[in-house]
């Protein structure tokens, strides 16, 4: 993408990779937990459901955040597919993170709404293949409580373990060879949602 496309996109908006059913977000996970749920298609038991689990429908934010999977406890990259119908009700049940007045009124009323709320909202600066920001920003989903319990029990379709992905567009950045490395991200478009949804969400 080129400097002028990247400044007329909007700066709170939606991209995924996702299909008429589905959307796909990414985590990293230790090995441990990681590889075993691309195995079975499931967090296994040693996932803590009662922490507030992230997800995140941009590649390459989640390659920002892991270090391309070579963090400590990071180390599997994990895509997963999961319902649309999910992915919306959690937008529809979450509140921002940090307050915004003009959405939330006084500190009290957004701490209110923090409490009722089983899923957070971030926007952070979306990331180009050598992990620089850029001037438009990328969703990050906390899920927590009833939130996360519908992820891991509801809303999963399937988990790819993409870290040899990873690996590879991260041997094509550092090799000097960005259009290979663009080549291999995954195809990740604006995600149509009703106006409603995101209301609430745009800080």
């Amino acid at each position: 993408m080129n400097d002028q496309s990247a400044r007329q996109r909007p700066v709170f908006e939606v991209r995924a990779h996702h299909t008429e059913s589905t959307v796909t977000v990414y985590q990293a996970y230790r090995p441990e937990i990681g590889r075993a749920a691309a195995r079975q298609g499931r967090f296994p038991s040693a996932w803590k459901r009662e922490r507030m689990t992230w997800i995140k429908p941009s590649f390459l934010w989640m390659m920002y955040r892991c270090g391309w999977g070579t963090k400590k406890d990071q180390e599997t990259v994990l895509a997963v597919e999961i319902s649309r119908e999910g992915f919306v009700w959690a937008l529809r049940n979450a509140c921002l993170s940090h307050l915004v007045p003009a959405l939330h009124g006084d500190r009290a009323g957004w701490q209110r709404q923090l409490r009722q709320s089983p899923a957070r909202v971030q926007w952070d600066p979306e990331r180009d293949l050598h992990l620089d920001p850029l001037p438009y920003r990328s969703l990050q989903l906390g899920l927590a409580g009833e939130a996360a319990a519908r992820y891991a029990d509801e809303w999963i379709v399937g988990i790819e373990d993409v870290t040899p992905l990873a690996a590879e567009i991260h041997g094509l950045v550092r090799a000097g060879e960005p259009d290979r490395a663009a080549g291999l991200l995954p195809e990740e478009r604006p995600y149509p949602l009703d106006e409603d949804v995101l209301a609430h969400l745009r800080a």
